[in-house]
């Protein structure tokens, strides 16, 4: 065999070799796109019960005889709220079911509407008050309410469940074949706030406090984020002060998140006297997590702008500062941009740290500024996952999507900004 033969022989082994490497790529590339796509099956099919809600059709009677008001009864605010609104809803159901009469059966009967139900029939009737008869004909107000949430859950997976009875059972086959019962669209997983009881629960509240926590997390760490790379990049000397707060950047952008929320429990709060579980204090904690990450892509960023349009500012006659601000900033902006919203999404998606600063709290209030108390998305996943209820388990497949979508929108934004204004030199 001469030397050319050797080569080629070599030349092929080399190239099944490529070949091989190619396909386990190939191979490693799709068992990453197909394991995550069987979990994303997995959280949609489990979140799907969660944006339906099941809901019983009642007729309440609105005479005066039965909601107990006098004939002479001014029809106001007060008098409507002292009606026994949950005495409505039970004689109802017994008006459906009247061969019920054993207290158990009674009392299974009753669970079969959540308790919830008698507020949202007080807000109806106190919305429409012109429904209650002042003459001797009885208005009879037909209204779909929310079933409790393990008959929600039994109806919509059609699944025997250990909570639900045999007579509960029998009462849901009835209400079928009466037509009484439907799903519908459940708007209060975004009209509502966290509940105790899972048909009751919603996330306006979290993704108001996730909102106040990135504003405070966003106000604090762009200005200060920006500044810090501009200042390390293009004014800060060539030193072993400068160096060692370099090499403590890069060594921050590792730190474990949740050493970030003993730092907050420790200065912010005990120190400090700040108030637990509200949006001030998690974007404080989250603008000092998010800081290093800003600061290390701004500077990627800054070093990116070609050195020969700094050259021709400082030619014509430009002041470093002028030069910096004038030309450098705003082409390395893509770049800041891009990191700044990769840094805001990597914030929204932590629960460590606000866990320490106690944002686990349990609150129903939707908070309207950045000191009420509140809690944030990932948070709410956290308390829901740990609770017993089987319907909170699709609320919280239901949260993980609502909190990937805005993850996956902020992403999206971030590879928009950098494909629209990047410049290639």
């Amino acid at each position: 065999m001469n030397n050319t033969d050797i080569v080629k022989h070599g030349l092929k082994k080399r190239y099944a070799k490529e070949k091989r490497f190619q396909w386990y790529g190939r191979l490693a590339v799709l068992t990453g796109f197909v394991f995550l796509t069987l979990l994303l099956l997995d959280i949609i099919i489990k979140a799907m019960p969660a944006f339906q809600s099941t809901q019983i059709l009642l007729d309440i009677p609105l005479d005066r005889e039965t909601l107990e008001l006098s004939t002479d009864a001014t029809i106001n605010k007060d008098t409507l709220s002292a009606i026994n609104y949950d005495g409505l809803i039970k004689k109802s159901l017994s008006q459906l079911y009247p061969q019920v009469s054993k207290r158990n059966d009674r009392k299974q009967l009753y669970k079969l509407v959540s308790s919830g139900a008698e507020f949202s029939l007080r807000e109806y009737i106190m919305k429409n008050p012109e429904l209650i008869s002042s003459n001797s004909e009885i208005p009879v107000l037909s209204i779909w309410l929310k079933a409790d949430d393990d008959i929600d859950t039994f109806y919509k997976l059609q699944t025997k469940i250990s909570r639900v009875s045999d007579r509960q059972v029998e009462f849901i086959d009835s209400l079928i074949q009466q037509q009484r019962i439907r799903t519908s669209f459940n708007t209060t997983f975004f009209t509502a706030s966290d509940s105790r009881e899972p048909e009751q629960a919603g996330i306006k509240g979290a993704l108001l406090g996730s909102f106040w926590t990135l504003l405070v997390t966003l106000l604090i760490s762009l200005p200060v984020g920006i500044g810090a790379a501009v200042y390390l990049e293009e004014f800060a000397p060539q030193n072993k002060i400068t160096d060692f707060i370099e090499i403590n950047i890069n060594n921050l952008a590792a730190v474990p998140s949740i050493v970030f929320g003993l730092l907050g429990l420790s200065v912010f709060i005990n120190f400090f006297g700040m108030p637990r579980s509200v949006p001030l204090v998690g974007g404080l904690v989250l603008s000092l997590m998010t800081l290093p990450t800003i600061i290390i892509s701004s500077r990627a960023a800054i070093k990116s702008v070609p050195p020969s349009i700094k050259e021709a500012a400082l030619g014509i006659g430009a002041s470093h500062m002028q030069t910096v601000f004038h030309h450098v900033l705003p082409l390395a902006m893509p770049g800041i941009l891009t990191g700044t919203i990769i840094g805001m999404a990597q914030a929204l998606g932590e629960t460590a740290p606000l866990l320490m600063i106690g944002m686990v709290a349990f609150i129903v209030d939707v908070p309207g500024g950045v000191v009420d108390s509140a809690t944030v998305l990932p948070v709410q996943i956290y308390l829901w996952s740990d609770s017993p209820e089987r319907a909170f388990t699709a609320l919280t497949a239901a949260t993980i999507l609502v909190l990937l979508a805005f993850l996956a929108i902020m992403n999206t934004l971030a590879i928009f900004l950098r494909k629209h204004f990047e410049r290639r030199w």
